[in-house]
């Protein structure tokens, strides 16, 4: 039985891309050769980095608007410093709404200073902070825009009077946005897009170039860019099924329509979280995830009960994290709407045999 697959991530992907991703192991292209043997820079792997890097400028709105879409390797934690390498002459500032987000002020305080425009960190981070002020003498603002662990996600975003930088790891490609707000995205695949990997960057080109520090190559957005993101050997398998997952996202409609059925799920769960008394969610309800609902089971004497009919129903990866506690259901593009049903379900009999 195919579970149904609850993971933060690596998590679920689509179906259908991962039938493609597995016959180009065997044979890609009908070439006789796996796509883990062929050099990347066969004209095949080529023309994937490219039709990968033009689908997501297609998708985010982004073509002939001076922004390059690059796959990079080392997680969105390398970015934490790969941005104010970049970026940081003098001063930035962070919102600071989660665990990522206090890494990313980490990293990026090893080379200057660092201001915390705001944050929810008093409230264990169950919440968006609004209202703050974003200087405007600095040299960038960073934000992320969906907490995974926490559940909580920014519903808009500040008009920022310096460029707006923002992790999107946990729910790119998952809602329309204006994105040409921001100067730079950046997102680890294994959300919304891919398998563990490979990470994606969107920059706007003309934010680069301006610090006076000698930057390291493999950490240096401009020789990334002129490599057509293959300065080094990129990650193959990862990269190509990002393709396929864009590929997906486009033959289903695009943005618009995934965030319709994102939002069909997130509704679905939350409304059981508000009217089963057996639960209770952890964020606040403005700020709550269309991504990740997290919540906590409020008798814990039913714990036992409730994790044997989750494994019965073939439900995967609902453990919350420890900083948390309790359960998360991650919710992804690839997810479909009958796997949290499924929960709902179980949630629901276990009211009735409370």
């Amino acid at each position: 039985m195919k579970k149904h697959n609850f993971s933060a991530g690596p998590s679920i992907l689509p179906q259908e891309v991962l039938l493609k991703a597995s016959h180009a192991v065997i044979d890609f292209n009908n070439e006789g050769l796996s796509l883990l043997e062929i050099s990347h820079r066969s004209k095949g792997f080529v023309d994937v980095m490219e039709n990968a890097r033009s689908l997501v400028l297609e998708l985010l709105g982004l073509e002939g608007k001076g922004y390059k879409a690059l796959f990079l390797q080392g997680g969105a934690s390398t970015q934490f410093l790969m941005v104010a390498m970049n970026l940081l002459e003098k001063r930035a500032g962070y919102l600071n709404t989660g665990t990522w987000s206090k890494k990313a002020i980490k990293e990026a305080r090893i080379l200057d200073d660092i201001y915390e425009v705001a944050s929810s960190e008093s409230a264990n981070f169950n919440y968006i902070p609004k209202g703050y002020d974003i200087p405007e003498d600095y040299d960038y603002f960073h934000c992320t825009s969906n907490n995974t662990i926490f559940g909580t996600q920014m519903k808009s975003f500040p008009n920022s009077p310096i460029p707006m930088v923002c992790d999107m790891s946990s729910d790119i490609f998952s809602r329309v946005l204006d994105f040409s707000k921001f100067d730079l995205i950046y997102a680890g695949a294994q959300k919304n897009m891919g398998p563990a990997g490979t990470t994606l960057v969107v920059v706007k080109e003309d934010i680069l170039g301006k610090v006076s520090r000698k930057i390291p190559s493999m950490m240096d957005y401009k020789l990334h860019i002129g490599a057509g993101s293959m300065y080094n050997t990129p990650p193959v398998f990862a990269v190509y099924t990002s393709m396929l997952t864009l590929e997906w996202i486009k033959k289903s409609g695009g943005i618009s329509k995934i965030e319709e059925a994102n939002e069909k799920k997130a509704t679905l769960i939350y409304s059981e979280i508000d009217l089963n008394p057996l639960f209770k969610g952890f964020s606040t309800k403005e700020d709550r995830s269309s991504m990740n609902a997290t919540f906590t089971l409020q008798n814990e004497n039913l714990k036992e009960t409730f994790e044997t009919m989750l494994k019965e129903a073939g439900i995967s990866g609902l453990n919350g994290h420890r900083s948390v506690g309790g359960y998360r259901a991650s919710m992804y593009n690839a997810l479909p709407i009958e796997s949290v049903k499924v929960l709902v379900e179980v949630m629901s009999e276990l009211e009735s045999k409370a």
